[in-house]
């Protein structure tokens, strides 16, 4: 009972539903936005350059000691901030349809870059706002219920756009996705401000320099920023360009959507939740190895699937192993990061490493096309498979087993308001 009346508090229900806000810009510019542009004909090698329009995600924390320094306003640092950028991320959505791939590309790369460019402005906050909002003991459920919102959000832009997609213009579609952006502004206004006890940068040179300044003093702290960079590399270069790879093999939008509407959303749900319950039991760093380990041995489901073929039941095991793995593995991950920001500069911090998974997205997934060309679908996905062994073998350092926390954390003398 205590649970559920946990689960069910305000603060809880605004992180879920802030989960939703930062999740649905993600595929408008990821998987749906190539499915667009597939159905145009355009060609794969320019699909999968497009990943550099999440480049922003990957230097968000340029500009985060902004929003830790200066106020809108209106409603407060981290509200205000939510507002602005909610907007901002809804509005650039329902310009896409004014877009048209075959004709000027160009232009949808523009817009593709505003919304990531918005999107990571508001994951900024929201990441802060959630480590700003919970105690300590409510991290590990926060954070599974941000997943939770999140994932909800991923297939409501995917899966449910791929749906609609196949019924109805793709004008239409963008335009209901801009929509979704509802669910955040109504979570901002639910939310209450977070009271920090502590002082706030003064001044924009402190807000710039004191939150480097802090994180790299601490031992460790370079290695650290290259497992977070490494953990998901694997995983978030196999799932890239999923979405071709499906319809390669002869499925159709509706074939994917309503595959992962239903396995792929009981797996994700169920993921979320199992996720954020084995974090409470058995502690972040244990689950960082075991959710590793099970979202790189997802990964070999493509692989499997690409010589399976046009199998609805091997697309299904495939969608569904993986999105139960990368939940769960997601939950702990988040948490991990979630722990290393000391409460002074949370907004700062939280962007500087969780910065870092966006890299894949990006940089990494860019050539992904040029890589299936190369090496086919079956040996693409073993290579993704390859490349998360580094960061398993990092887990020895940055989340020892015998012990509870990460392997460099935040000393408590610096952890204010903890």
């Amino acid at each position: 009972m205590r649970s559920w009346k946990l689960i069910l508090s305000r603060r809880m229900i605004v992180n879920l539903l802030l989960g939703f806000s930062s999740g649905l810009p993600l595929l408008v510019t990821g998987s749906t936005l190539q499915a667009w542009m597939t159905d145009h004909h355009i060609d794969l090698k320019l699909i999968s350059i497009f990943a550099l329009a999440g480049f922003p995600y990957t230097l968000k924390f340029l500009w985060s000691p902004l929003m830790d320094r200066f106020v809108p306003p209106f409603l407060g640092r981290r509200r205000g901030w939510l507002l602005i950028t909610q907007f901002l991320v809804a509005g650039t959505i329902a310009m896409l349809p004014f877009a048209h791939p075959e004709l000027n590309p160009a232009m949808v790369a523009v817009l593709a870059v505003l919304i990531a460019f918005f999107s990571a402005s508001q994951d900024i906050i929201v990441d802060a706002y959630r480590r700003e909002s919970l105690a300590e003991n409510e991290l590990a459920l926060g954070t599974s219920l941000y997943v939770f919102g999140y994932r909800m959000a991923i297939l409501f832009s995917g899966a449910f756009a791929l749906f609609l997609a196949d019924r109805i213009p793709w004008s239409q579609v963008f335009w209901i996705l801009s929509l979704g952006g509802l669910v955040g502004i109504c979570a901002t206004l639910m939310a209450t401000e977070p009271v920090i006890t502590g002082i706030p940068p003064r001044t924009l040179r402190e807000a710039v320099i004191e939150p480097f300044r802090e994180y790299f003093s601490r031992p460790g702290a370079w290695g650290l920023l290259g497992f977070i960079l490494l953990y998901k590399l694997g995983d978030n270069i196999a799932l890239s360009i999923t979405t071709p790879f499906a319809m390669s093999i002869g499925f159709s939008k509706t074939d994917i959507a309503a595959i992962a509407k239903t396995f792929g959303m009981a797996a994700t749900l169920g993921g979320g939740f199992l996720g954020g319950l084995i974090v409470l039991r058995i502690g972040v760093n244990r689950a960082l190895w075991i959710f590793g380990y099970l979202q790189a041995i997802a990964i070999l489901g493509f692989s499997g699937l690409s010589m399976i073929g046009h199998e609805t039941w091997g697309l299904a095991a495939a969608i569904g192993f993986e999105n139960l793995c990368t939940a769960m593995a997601t939950v702990a991950y988040v948490a991990f990061i979630a722990g290393l920001t000391n409460r002074r500069f949370t907004a700062t911090q939280y962007a500087l490493l969780s910065s870092l998974t966006g890299i894949p997205r990006t940089l990494a997934s860019a050539p992904a096309g040029y890589l299936v060309e190369n090496l086919g679908w079956f040996n693409f996905y073993l290579l993704c498979t390859l490349i998360a062994v580094p960061g398993l073998v990092l887990l020895r350092k940055f989340a020892p087993l015998k012990s509870g926390s990460p392997g460099c954390h935040t000393p408590k003398s610096l952890d204010h308001n903890a």
